[in-house]
């Protein structure tokens, strides 16, 4: 393989991950869109901002996803915390519950 030819496929790669983390970034905002529609449900009802049996389904359900992908189940449960630590963070600015910093 030519330096070239390593290089056109290097460019290709990268567009490729590039397209990918747009994707990604468009689906986290369609879902951040449903989640703040479930904090502003839940302070309206005066539930709590944190589901801890729903982060359970989520997190055995999500790691059963990673696996069937080949994706490393622990980095999917590291990454679905971080997504779900600041879910329940915007869920407790809506409540009112925590001020918005």
């Amino acid at each position: 393989m030519t330096e070239n030819d390593a290089a056109a496929q290097l460019l290709s790669l990268r567009q490729s991950i590039d397209n990918v983390d747009a994707a990604l970034i468009h689906v986290l905002a369609e879902r951040f869109k449903f989640t703040q529609q479930v904090g502003r449900l839940k302070a309206a009802a005066g539930l709590p901002a944190s589901d801890p049996e729903r982060e359970r389904v989520q997190i055995g359900r999500l790691r059963a996803l990673a696996e069937d992908s080949h994706l490393d189940p622990e980095f999917a449960e590291k990454f679905l915390n971080f997504i779900v630590a600041e879910v329940i963070h915007h869920h407790q600015v809506i409540a009112g519950t925590e001020s918005a910093s």
